[in-house]
């Protein structure tokens, strides 16, 4: 008994001692990120952005977050919803991460945003706009630097309205995104008057759009609003195009069927409208200055998913500063990341209680490879963020 009660200062020891060691890492060493993002299939290019955006604001404050190294994790989780779980996990558990960032898939987001919940990670998410993730899912550890789906949908439902619109179709993939967004464009439109005569959906990722197109050339719409992003929106365009219905029939769309796709749209999408968040031409300091640095960094010309990336990272800078890189200030952190007001290259924004930005909607028209600024379609839209209880 006598070597038993010996034993215990040891042990008292190294308990104290390891936890001497948890809280320093909580203050001092790299902030973990994970980056679980697409870097294969439709989506790569998008997920490269994002990346970029995010690397471009740490690399502005010298490489640090909260005056603390960041060191980066990715997984790329091929816009595949069935292993996003998996995919996560290796982040949260193999790796260790203190944050996770993420993703465009919104089907893949909401397996994030569960994961993030269930293990109170830190989660911000430079895209995907899932409707639930701040209505019904909303928790104080989630954050979004991007838009909800309903947003640039209502948006377009609202400029189509004003624009008389009074019959229109939508089409999209059959998966959240798509549904969230038409729902948004029916809203917006239906305000001014005008209806949703039908809604067309294709499996993601699915390209074969000819049954459709002629289907829209027999109802003869007002005016056609789709969802697509990525490859799938350079051939929807060209597709549109091709069957001479842009020459009738209108096409709008949320800025996601033109942001990055429109050197490969080519003359298919001049004079297009869409509503989005940025605009290529947003004539600010802020945005010539980001697209200087970003054009230096990465050779090419930053897009709204670089935008997105870029304010995801200030986001967590700010959280970080409020509590001088504690990590283990987790509520304060949480806090201030969505008390902060974001000085963004879309212009400021500020976040909802829910985690979202409040911000304004732009219309924007195609010309040459940019999308040009029009007007303020909706000035500071909310996201409703029904179902969210915090």
């Amino acid at each position: 008994m006598q070597s038993i009660r010996l034993a215990w200062p040891a042990v008292a020891g190294a308990l104290l001692a390891a936890a001497s060691i948890g809280a320093t890492a909580q203050t001092s060493g790299p902030i973990k990120i994970g980056l679980m993002l697409p870097y294969s299939g439709t989506y790569a290019a998008l997920g490269t952005a994002i990346e970029n955006g995010f690397k471009l604001y740490v690399q502005e404050q010298g490489g640090k977050l909260g005056g603390r190294e960041v060191q980066y994790f990715k997984v790329d989780d091929e816009s595949e919803p069935a292993k996003a779980t998996d995919n996560v996990n290796k982040l949260i558990k193999r790796d260790n991460v203190d944050v996770l960032v993420g993703t465009v898939h919104s089907g893949v987001a909401l397996a994030m945003a569960k994961a993030a919940k269930d293990n109170n990670t830190l989660l911000v998410i430079p895209n995907a706009g899932a409707d639930a993730i701040t209505g019904p899912m909303c928790g104080p550890n989630i954050v979004r630097s991007s838009f909800s789906n309903w947003q640039p949908g209502y948006a377009m439902g609202v400029v189509a309205g004003q624009k008389g619109v009074k019959r229109a179709m939508t089409i999209t993939w059959a998966y959240a995104a798509g549904a969230e967004s038409t729902k948004g464009f029916t809203e917006g439109l239906e305000k001014g008057g005008g209806k949703v005569i039908k809604d067309l959906t294709l499996p993601f990722p699915n390209v074969e759009f000819q049954a459709l197109l002629t289907e829209i050339a027999a109802q003869k719409p007002d005016a056609v609003y789709a969802f697509f992003a990525g490859g799938g929106a350079v051939k929807f365009v060209k597709d549109y195009a091709a069957a001479g219905l842009n020459k009738t029939i209108p096409l709008y769309g949320p800025g996601f069927l033109t942001d990055g796709t429109l050197e490969a749209q080519g003359a298919s999408a001049q004079n297009m409208l869409t509503t989005l968040h940025y605009a290529d031409n947003l004539d600010t300091a802020k945005n010539n200055a980001f697209r200087k640095a970003y054009a230096i960094a990465y050779k090419s010309q930053p897009d709204v998913y670089a935008v997105q990336g870029y304010d995801a990272a200030q986001i967590l800078a700010n959280g970080l500063k409020a509590v001088g890189g504690d990590l283990s200030k987790r509520d304060q952190l949480s806090a201030a990341m969505r008390k902060t007001a974001v000085d963004s290259p879309r212009g400021k924004f500020t976040l909802s209680a829910a985690g979202n930005p409040v911000q304004d909607m732009y219309l924007r028209e195609v010309k040459g490879n940019n999308n040009e600024f029009r007007s303020v379609a909706v000035k500071a839209l909310a996201d409703p963020a029904r179902g969210c209880k915090l």
